[in-house]
């Protein structure tokens, strides 16, 4: 990672405006930079020609109130447009503040760019622009990687945040974002109850099965119920197993699901089975959702869904 400006974090409050201008050498990641910042909230739009970021910064801010923008402009700009960047740079500082307003360039050393390259078999975008008959001269790659940073001199002089990514994996690349533009990483635990007799959940991180545990089904008056009536509530409450069970799944839950936090994930599913997703696996979703919510560190958001509710 190089940085060779002083950073000052984006602050990431609700009421905050947040305008990120990404752009860097083709090969490098600013694609992949993008979509991590659009998983951490911004309202992202890649390959935008340079003189359209103003009118598109206004439309978003002042028209939609999107609040989180990023903002991808590249080589595949107009060449004109680039020189001018130092203008349309000052432009949206004077608008929205220089604290509000900063410069991603992402970048690469030559010899991973051109093993990119080679392994993707992609065209670089100024080889391409001659292929088309748009250049006025032919590159090869190490040329066309060698000219597209004279083109970006423009950009790069004005970067805030400058990231080298020759030695970065994805995840690596997520924590320096998340570190540069203040963004805290949130995670959306699933709590799912659900039937086996209708298929294990195939997206679950986790499955707890409850069959062991007593079944309101076999019960006359309960048979109508839900896990979600107190009645049921009432059933369980004779059966100890029923919150020692529920013990031990929070106790495990409750150790393991903050390291999450830690392993670049947005949501996380906890399925919690029963024979028809009715009552067990509902009343247990229920009280790990009220668990959980009062012991998770901050970050991680505890939502109880039921699959088998349109069968109810």
């Amino acid at each position: 990672m190089n940085q060779e400006h002083p950073v000052t974090p984006v602050q990431s409050t609700d009421d905050s405006i947040s305008i990120l201008v990404v752009s860097g050498r083709s090969g490098s990641g600013k694609t992949s930079v993008l979509n991590i910042l659009e998983d951490l909230g911004y309202y992202s739009i890649d390959n935008l020609p340079l003189s359209l970021v103003p009118e598109a910064a206004h439309k978003l801010v002042s028209e939609s109130s999107i609040r989180r923008i990023a903002l991808g402009v590249d080589i595949r700009s107009p060449r004109a447009d680039l020189s001018n960047f130092a203008v349309i740079h000052e432009s949206l500082k004077q608008t929205y503040g220089a604290q509000t307003v900063k410069v991603i360039y992402v970048t690469a050393q030559e010899n991973t760019l051109v093993a990119r390259f080679n392994a993707t078999r992609r065209v670089h975008p100024l080889m391409a622009q001659d292929a088309e008959g748009s250049g006025n001269t032919t590159y090869n790659l190490p040329a066309a990687i060698k000219k597209e940073v004279e083109l970006l001199e423009p950009i790069a002089s004005c970067a805030d945040i400058k990231i080298d990514t020759s030695k970065l994996n994805i995840h690596q690349l997520k924590e320096c974002l998340r570190d540069h533009v203040g963004a805290d990483n949130k995670i959306v635990i699933n709590l799912l109850s659900f039937g086996f007799k209708y298929g294990s959940p195939i997206d679950a991180d986790f499955v707890f099965d409850v069959r062991i545990l007593p079944n309101p089904h076999w019960n006359p008056t309960l048979r109508t119920a839900t896990g979600l009536d107190a009645e049921v509530g009432d059933f369980f409450a004779d059966y100890p197993e029923v919150a020692e069970m529920t013990d031990d799944i929070a106790t495990f839950l409750s150790r393991w699901l903050p390291d999450f936090l830690h392993n670049n994930r947005h949501t996380v599913t906890v399925g919690i089975g029963c024979t028809g997703g009715k009552h067990r696996s509902v009343f247990i979703t229920e009280q790990l959702q009220r668990r959980l919510n009062g012991n998770l560190p901050e970050g991680l958001t505890v939502v109880a869904k039921h699959r088998e509710k349109r069968r109810w």
